[in-house]
């Protein structure tokens, strides 16, 4: 009886030495991103939230608690409909067309080439993402400059005989603002993408060109397959930076002509930091917080992302 209470007592005291090591383990490493998350996420809302029941304004003095600034939301804001609609359009055309669209067809190309070739390819398409953001948007601003020294006009003038040049800030903007971010984003799937096209076992393509699979089926049959899942982070990821972003649309356009390329991000900041209206603006970016949450929540269900979590069948300790 006495050596069978000894192994209850050590096998608790074993218990208690590993929980203890799980609760030090979970400090360490989950600890600060916890409390850099609290801090730089959490009591931010907290504050837009409370910002945004006052009528904070430029003399930064809070006078009174009120509803006022969501009536103007729902109300008299009239221009809030076409911002809406635009950065619908800039976030899913971008997203369409160059972030993943794009990126894939990039991942796709650059590894069936060769691997240094591939390698070379990629690093230039990065070079826009690693320059500052002022300096990438001065190369775009004297490539559509509308007078002659412009990139695009002495090519449509000298090339193909183009009489007057062109205006694209004030004749295309809209496109103007997909292609410029689209460039920035399409890295990013690429390289994520490609990761995800080296770990595919080779012994899959083999298998493939031995059956006889061209190109386009072995893309079809072999990759894609592959791809679902970065193919849903990239999705779901680039959807919200492009909600929140709007640095090169500011840079670029300034959200002109007018409001023609202000999106719903550029909204906010000009309403809040432009015209002072503090309260009005932290109220938009609360609603801006509520969709972010919202798509997030669809992307999750829509591509199933739950199902790349679940903990594995087969534990190899």
């Amino acid at each position: 009886m006495a050596t069978i209470a000894h192994e209850l007592t050590i096998e608790r005291r074993g218990h208690a030495a590993s929980a203890a090591r799980r609760r030090t383990n979970f400090v360490i490493f989950l600890g600060p991103a916890i409390v850099l998350t609290v801090l730089f996420f959490v009591v931010p809302v907290i504050i837009d939230i409370a910002v945004s029941f006052t009528d904070l304004g430029r003399s930064l003095r809070i006078t009174e608690f009120t509803t006022e600034q969501y009536q103007k939301i729902f109300r008299t804001d009239r221009r809030l409909t076409q911002v809406i609609g635009l950065t619908f359009i800039y976030v899913f055309g971008t997203l369409a067309i160059f972030n993943v669209t794009f990126g894939l067809i990039l991942a796709i190309t650059t590894t069936a080439i060769r691997n240094v070739s591939g390698s070379f390819f990629r690093g230039v398409w990065l070079l826009p993402r690693m320059s500052p953001s002022v300096l990438y948007i001065l190369l775009w601003l004297w490539a559509v400059s509308p007078t002659e020294a412009g990139l695009v006009n002495q090519v449509l003038m000298q090339a193909f005989g183009l009489d007057t040049p062109l205006d694209l800030l004030t004749s295309a903007p809209i496109a103007l603002i997909v292609i410029s971010n689209g460039f920035i984003g399409a890295s990013m799937g690429m390289i994520i993408f490609t990761a995800a096209i080296r770990g595919i076992p080779e012994h899959l393509f083999y298998a493939a060109a031995v059956d006889g699979a061209g190109t386009f089926a072995t893309i079809r049959f072999i990759t894609l397959p592959a791809l679902r899942w970065p193919i849903s982070f990239v999705t779901i990821y680039q959807t919200l930076s492009l909600l929140v972003s709007f640095e090169y649309i500011l840079l670029l356009t300034k959200g002109g002509p007018f409001y023609d390329t202000t999106v719903y991000a550029l909204y906010v900041y000009r309403r809040a930091f432009e015209s002072g209206q503090y309260a009005y603006g932290a109220a938009l970016a609360l609603f801006l917080i509520v969709i972010g949450i919202v798509v997030a929540l669809i992307g999750w269900r829509f591509f199933d992302m739950e199902r790349l979590l679940q903990r594995p069948r087969i534990e190899v300790h």
